[in-house]
């Protein structure tokens, strides 16, 4: 068994957490870039960054991590393409602000691209023989869309639909294009801990009355529970009472329950939190062994609900959160830990997480 492989057995009850080495190594955080990110469906964008046709937004597929340079497009037939944004003549990055363009151009040598990344044309090539061909255009990514929301993968290990499916199915009555962009509660923090550590404490409610007072007071933990599925996971949170609760249709599963938040999580690292005021996405970004980015982003439906109930206080939750996680990481190097043991009635998130994680990390 390779270095990045472990174990974990599918019985709670009798599972053991990673080891150590999963939050502590670099070849592990090497491997879980290769094997889990490089596979994986991302959130890079809304459809406002490309609203009009001719529009481009360049950006980096998750900076510090992944670090691949992209581009998103709507091309004059209203078409919407997220390319490769590295030229395929000297590997020049071809689009380096966002615009409203007729076309692609290199400013290095002059190699000019359609907007749905076809090649077009390049000075001086006139001699070359076997040119151009399929290898000269501008790779395509996979792109997908949920209602205002733009993914991508380099290579998906699973399908959109399936990947998203449990949320769509769940949230169908949510009116997403309703949701306004918040930047005033929006921020990235700054995690002195692995990536993973910083999921897996989002996927159990069990800490809640230790660590965050606050919130246990607008949360029922008795009635907190955990709902699992192939590639995520909803945490339901009941409100212990009040207005700061989902008024939810009868298609809802929770219907005539006082729902206070649904906290999504889809593998490997983004979180959509569903309050009645509206959603807070939390994107989870690697940048090493023990960095990690948090992108907090607040969209908007009804501010009447805002500061009220579960989702009120979300930056003090999260500082709580960082200052346990960063312990963690402090911890999980110790010479005298390697693994723990799981609650099967408040970590079952963690563990269907580890399962993945051993899964994907397995070459």
């Amino acid at each position: 068994m390779g270095e990045s492989c472990f174990e974990i057995d599918a019985d709670i009850a009798r599972a053991s957490t990673p080891p150590a080495r999963v939050y502590t190594d670099a070849d592990m955080y090497q491997a879980a870039r290769e094997r889990i990110f490089a596979r994986s469906w991302q959130l890079v964008g809304h459809a406002d960054d490309v609203r009009v046709p001719g529009q481009v937004h360049p950006f980096t597929m998750l900076e510090g991590c992944l670090d691949e340079r992209l581009l998103l497009v709507r091309d004059r037939a209203d078409k919407l393409h997220c390319l490769s944004n590295v030229c395929t003549h000297r590997g020049m990055i071809v689009c380096e602000q966002a615009g409203v363009e007729s076309g692609l151009r290199c400013r290095y040598h002059g190699r000019q691209f359609a907007l749905d990344g076809s090649f077009k044309s390049m000075p001086e090539f006139e001699a070359t023989q076997n040119f151009p061909t399929e290898a000269d255009n501008l790779p395509h990514l996979q792109l997908q869309q949920w209602g205002p929301f733009l993914f991508v993968s380099l290579g998906p290990a699973v399908t959109f639909d399936e990947w998203i499916g449990p949320v769509r199915q769940r949230m169908e009555w949510m009116p997403l294009d309703g949701l306004r962009y918040d930047a005033s509660r929006s921020r990235d923090y700054l995690v002195a801990a692995n990536w993973a550590l910083y999921c897996e404490n989002f996927l159990e409610g069990f800490h809640l009355p230790f660590v965050h007072a606050g919130l246990s007071e607008s949360l029922d933990y008795g009635e907190y529970r955990t709902e699992l599925f192939c590639y995520s996971n909803v945490q339901v949170g009941i409100g212990r009472g009040g207005d700061a609760v989902f008024d939810l249709p009868e298609s809802s599963p929770e219907h005539g329950e006082a729902v206070a938040g649904y906290y999504f999580w889809l593998f490997p690292n983004l979180m959509l939190n569903f309050y009645p005021w509206g959603l807070s996405i939390n994107v989870v970004k690697p940048l090493g062994v023990d960095r990690t980015r948090v992108s907090f982003l607040a969209y908007v439906f009804d501010e009447s609900k805002l500061d009220q109930g579960a989702g009120a206080e979300l930056d003090r939750v999260e500082r709580e959160d960082e200052a346990v996680v960063e312990l963690v990481q402090s911890g999980v190097r110790s010479r005298l830990y390697d693994r723990g043991r799981y609650s099967p009635t408040r970590e079952q998130g963690t563990h269907h997480f580890h399962r993945l994680l051993a899964e994907f990390l397995r070459p």
